[in-house]
């Protein structure tokens, strides 16, 4: 296991490495193909009626249905919350930092929210604490979280809604590695000749290789760069 830059891919005339980027551009484009027929695949799923459930957001109680605003589609991020804990996850509070800028999801008739085990008034400490600017509601009151598979004291999860009226349905759901469709970060990362550099990667011999998840920035770390007092 290494953790710096010691090996280096090999360098080639232009038109090699033409030859090679095309090559792999073929198996690019066909997983672009795949990707839109699972999206079009999901577009065809049917959906579950949910409860009318009630969560606490900044204002007060506030009905699922509520939570959608003026849109009919809306997206939960289920953030992880151990309770007592002075700092939460590292890994929700790095991957929920990225979303800081949500008018384009809007232009879709979509809403995207984080929805926390933890009682309203330490969730919205936490986001002041570590800078998150979306909006945050609680279930620590409701069945909400572990019904939708984000149960208390370590479930996290993206679940996606469809409203009809004051009818809220469960149109998708998913989690563990299937949240990373939805980062900026892991697409930035996997561009990089060294990739993620963790050690269940496929990369060649000598590149720089870490324990999984040492890489990620610490919650505390995101406080510092983001949160209350940071400059």
């Amino acid at each position: 296991m290494s953790t710096t830059a010691n090996a280096l891919p090999p360098v080639v005339d232009t038109a090699t490495w033409q030859k090679e980027l095309a090559a792999l551009r073929v198996r690019e484009k066909a997983a672009t193909r795949e990707l839109d027929a699972i999206a079009a695949q999901r577009r065809r799923l049917p959906m579950v009626e949910m409860p009318d459930y009630v969560l606490e957001g900044e204002d007060g109680p506030v009905r699922l249905a509520e939570i959608f605003g003026e849109h009919p589609q809306l997206i939960v991020y289920n953030h992880m919350w151990h309770e007592g804990a002075p700092w939460q996850c590292s890994g929700c509070t790095g991957f929920t930092s990225q979303f800081t800028r949500l008018l384009g999801l809007e232009k879709f008739d979509a809403r995207f929210v984080i929805v926390t085990q933890g009682p309203i008034d330490e969730a919205l400490a936490y986001r002041r604490k570590v800078g998150n600017t979306m909006t945050w509601y609680s279930t620590a009151n409701s069945s909400f979280g572990s019904d939708v598979g984000a149960p208390a004291n370590g479930g996290f999860a993206v679940n996606v809604f469809l409203r009809d009226g004051d009818t809220v349905y469960r149109t998708w759901h998913t989690d563990g590695r299937g949240t990373e469709q939805l980062s900026h970060l892991f697409g930035l990362v996997d561009l990089l000749p060294y990739g993620r550099q963790e050690v269940w990667q496929d990369s060649p011999e000598g590149w720089p290789q870490s324990p999984t998840y040492s890489r990620w920035a610490g919650s505390e770390e995101i406080a510092a760069a983001y949160g209350e007092g940071s400059s």
